[in-house]
């Protein structure tokens, strides 16, 4: 579980957990795409070919990522891998292990991204919050779209996207891939108990990282 803040690495050095000419690559391209000056929706646009070739691709990430596991933060036995971090806190790049029938909570996610399926099948709704945000234990949420992923399909993270839920649909365990602007793991969040009008601060963690306290 995680027991600190979000921020920079304690080096301030990119962090990588897993390392491969692949997953380089595809980071690389990434932070050139950052470093353009370019909005966060020309920067997803931008991205999403070479995101697409990882999905299309099934040698790179080993099946370690792809584990669901008891212990993580997110319950249901979904698994939250770190794969990359950057050093300045603002890129974090994961997989979601969720394990047959089981559903993720209703979350968000507080910055720009892009996702996509790479293994399974998922169901994905999405929530758009009607009250103004202001009380700290109550949210009001309306279902905004439901749709049916298959590996291959990516879909963007955005302020008017940006709480979901997802549910594997499939027999098998469903594997998604998360490119995010902040390092979701560590950083403290929402998440929504959309029938009760109720929401709590969360913090999923990274099963193979801890989140460490930065220094002040």
């Amino acid at each position: 579980m995680c027991q600190g803040l979000t921020g920079p690495t304690i080096d301030g050095r990119d962090e990588w957990y897993l390392d491969n000419e692949t997953h380089r690559t595809f980071i690389k391209t990434v932070q050139e795409i950052r470093a353009s000056g370019a909005d966060a929706v020309e920067s997803l646009r931008l991205i999403e070919p070479h995101f697409q070739k990882l999905l299309a691709d099934p040698s790179w990430l080993p099946d370690h990522f792809m584990n669901p596991s008891e212990t993580s933060g997110m319950g249901s036995g979904i698994g939250m891998w770190l794969l990359y971090r950057s050093g300045d806190g603002d890129l974090a790049f994961s997989s979601l292990v969720v394990p047959p029938g089981a559903s993720t909570p209703v979350h968000d996610h507080l910055a720009w991204g892009i996702v996509g399926l790479y293994r399974g099948t998922q169901a994905e709704t999405v929530f758009t919050r009607t009250d103004d945000g202001s009380n700290e234990v109550s949210a009001d949420l309306d279902v905004q779209v439901r749709k049916n992923l298959v590996p291959g399909e990516m879909y963007d993270l955005l302020p008017e996207t940006d709480i979901h839920q997802v549910t594997t649909t499939s027999d098998v365990t469903s594997v998604s891939l998360h490119l995010l602007g902040n390092d979701n793991g560590c950083l403290t969040r929402h998440r929504f108990y959309p029938e009760e009008g109720r929401v709590e601060p969360f913090r999923s963690g990274w099963l193979n990282v801890e989140c460490v306290e930065q220094p002040a």
